[in-house]
């Protein structure tokens, strides 16, 4: 919603003048001025840098001067350090605690010794999806826990249900995003209510996305080394 909101907008606008000094109610009401009240602004913090505020949006953060007056999207980069401080924020906004992920509500895959631990969240006629099962295959020393989130379509409502329903919900999971062998239509007590709850509450709008245990976020299909390359250097940190 923020980014079609913005498109409309040059990098930096005029927003409110004659706020005599710089504080939170400054920031929040200029924000409110231009976009409505219906859009949640989730913090303002005041930087560093610049002397500006960060304006926190979900996931997505904007700029704001100290006198509430201009609003800036775009990035702030640490040119000396070649650090976009941006990216790094919205990274750090995007995480979650993985401890508190309901694992009991996901199919669990296990391979090799199962050493390197992470979540997808996935619909099973995601394109995307498929390809990283594809890309994942050769991979070992896994454990997998996929939140069946069937979001694209009322067939892939109907898919998670006769995948959770299987006597091996791992083995017709793979099945069906690796050789696409449908899963053999069944009914019983699902809990995809309960992931696409967790999913919109967590901000996964699309599928697949991946978290790692540091409660790194990794927002479509990755090429294997790249997610091999995380998934080390998760567990070495640990």
């Amino acid at each position: 919603m923020l980014n079609r909101i913005l498109a409309c907008l040059l990098t930096t606008l005029t927003l409110v003048a004659g706020f005599a000094h710089a504080d939170e109610k400054d920031v929040r009401r200029a924000v409110a001025s231009v976009y409505g009240p219906d859009l949640k602004v989730d913090a303002v913090r005041k930087l560093g840098a610049l002397g500006l505020y960060e304006v926190q949006i979900g996931h997505d953060v904007l700029y704001s001067d100290a006198k509430g007056r201009y609003l800036i999207q775009g990035d702030i980069i640490d040119v000396k350090a070649r650090t976009n401080l941006t990216e790094v924020r919205k990274t750090k906004l995007s995480q979650i605690k993985f401890s508190e992920l309901p694992l009991n509500l996901a199919i669990k895959t296990v391979r090799g010794n199962g050493r390197r631990v992470f979540a997808t969240f996935e619909d099973p006629n995601c394109v995307y999806c498929k390809k990283l099962a594809k890309d994942m295959e050769g991979m070992t020393d896994l454990t997998i826990y996929t939140f069946l989130t069937p979001i694209l379509s009322p067939d892939s409502v109907t898919k998670s249900q006769a995948i959770w329903c299987s006597s091996d919900r791992s083995k017709a999971w793979n099945a069906w995003m690796l050789e696409g062998t449908a899963p053999v239509a069944a009914k019983c007590a699902t809990p995809i209510d309960k992931v696409l709850a967790l999913a919109d509450r967590l901000g996964v709008h699309g599928t697949p996305t991946i978290f790692l245990t540091n409660g790194e976020r990794i927002p479509g299909a990755v090429p294997a080394a790249q997610l091999e390359q995380a998934l080390d250097r998760v567990a070495a940190a640990r």
